[in-house]
């Protein structure tokens, strides 16, 4: 068996076998096959596809190149939760709290934000004090003592799928949606869980367009878990708009914490609901969907799913009197309005470029290594379907510098579309994958 061998087969559109897949990953990760090699067969698989074995093969393969973590002790009813990412995704700092508050065990590795999504670890840092960089004995004991513990990603999972992933992006292979599916399956196996819970959303801030093309991904992935031996639920969700109003790091973590006291953005809420419904399920605590939505409902009417919260920050070093008082979160430099100009209904509402207006503000970051401001941002008061009058008050910006303030509002004006006709807010909710 050799490498020239497999990238000819599948140049050839025949099938490749579980051990070549095999001897492909291995060789790769340990540098024994080259990157010229390696983009030669990503791109035969690009163009030629794969069936559903080579998938869930190349899946396990890259699952297993590198540390696997290991969540058995805590039982079978583990659910993990995944988004393909977004603007304004808050769902996890909201939804592993209110999941923990039912007993479920909560051990969740989460990524730091690039380009113009945001990731929940930078989120979770702004709050003063918590320590996301802690060891996996240290994890694994804060979840056996408080059901719950979110942090970095410090062992190395994967790494296979982070060579290739950094491989496709210089070689026009990112759009694949069978390298897509074992990219995010890969990482989700090798994090430990039982059960999987995907959050694929789609539209401008997303990195699938369409919602058909969403439904492909969902498809695929739940095929992987399957054969892969996990219960997979994917709920396909709208990302043509932020999710919330807030966008920034210390603001989304102030909108969330409102949300676990009870003031719930209606588009937030639906996600959070969807999510933890089938997370609930699949934890074998509650079949019906509706039912276990009202009884998250009254998880945070108690306080319990906040009350869960403020537990796991205190127990990662963080500082929770900042979850008692939101307004003694450092705020930016240079808060400005932006204004309408015209009076009617808000009709578009570019999730990427709202993402990437905040990223210039310095909430986000280019490169992995990049610094990123946790006071900055964007908070907006009016989406699609509001009504505006002139003058009014559209969003904020959150900026560090006063002439960014200054760019970033000339920019915003320009984002925002409205038009005189009335216009129907977009479902969130698009579809479900099981």
């Amino acid at each position: 068996m050799n490498i020239i061998e497999i990238i000819a087969k599948k140049r050839d559109k025949k099938e490749l076998l579980k051990e070549e897949i095999a001897y492909f990953i291995e060789g790769y990760t340990k540098g024994e096959i080259t990157d010229y090699q390696a983009a030669a067969l990503v791109m035969a698989i690009y163009l030629n596809g794969m069936s559903d074995e080579e998938i869930t093969n190349l899946t396990l393969s890259m699952a297993h190149s590198g540390e696997m973590l290991d969540l058995s002790i805590f039982g079978k009813n583990v659910v993990d939760k995944h988004s393909t990412g977004g603007v304004g995704d808050k769902v996890t700092l909201i939804l592993a709290p209110i999941i923990a508050s039912f007993g479920i065990p909560v051990a969740k590795m989460s990524g730091r934000g690039l380009g113009f999504t945001g990731g929940t670890i930078d989120k979770l840092e702004s709050i003063p004090g918590y320590c996301t960089n802690i060891s996996i004995e240290e994890f694994m004991e804060n979840v056996k003592k408080i059901g719950i513990s979110l942090i970095g990603q410090t062992l190395n999972l994967a790494p296979a799928d982070k060579k290739i992933y950094a491989l496709r992006d210089t070689i026009a292979c990112t759009d694949s949606i069978p390298l897509i599916a074992s990219s995010i399956m890969s990482k989700k196996i090798a994090a430990g869980a039982c059960n999987i819970v995907l959050d694929v959303t789609c539209g401008n801030g997303a990195f699938m367009q369409t919602e058909e093309e969403a439904k492909k991904l969902a498809e695929m992935m739940n095929r992987i878990g399957k054969l892969a031996g996990k219960e997979t639920v994917c709920v396909i969700t709208n990302m043509e708009e932020p999710l919330g109003y807030a966008v920034g790091n210390n603001l989304e973590v102030i909108e969330a914490v409102q949300f676990l006291k009870g003031d719930m953005p209606e588009d937030v809420k639906e996600v959070v609901l969807e999510l933890g419904a089938y997370m609930i399920k699949l934890a074998g605590l509650g079949e019906d969907i509706e039912k276990n939505k009202q009884t998250m409902l009254e998880k945070i009417k108690t306080g319990e799913s906040y009350r869960k919260f403020v537990e796991l920050i205190e127990n990662q070093g963080g500082d929770t009197t900042y979850l008692e008082n939101t307004q003694k979160f450092e705020k930016a430099n240079y808060i400005l309005e932006v204004t309408a100009t015209q009076e009617g209904y808000v009709s578009k509402l570019p999730a990427r470029d709202i993402g990437e207006l905040s990223g210039k503000l310095g909430a986000g970051r280019i490169k992995k290594e990049d610094p990123i401001d946790e006071t900055v941002g964007i908070v907006l008061r009016k989406k699609k379907g509001d009504f505006v009058k002139k003058g009014e008050v559209l969003a904020y910006i959150h900026a560090s510098e006063e002439e960014k303030a200054k760019q970033a509002v000339k920019e915003l004006q320009t984002i925002y579309q409205i038009q005189e006709s009335k216009i129907e807010k977009d479902k969130t909710i698009l579809n479900v994958v099981m």
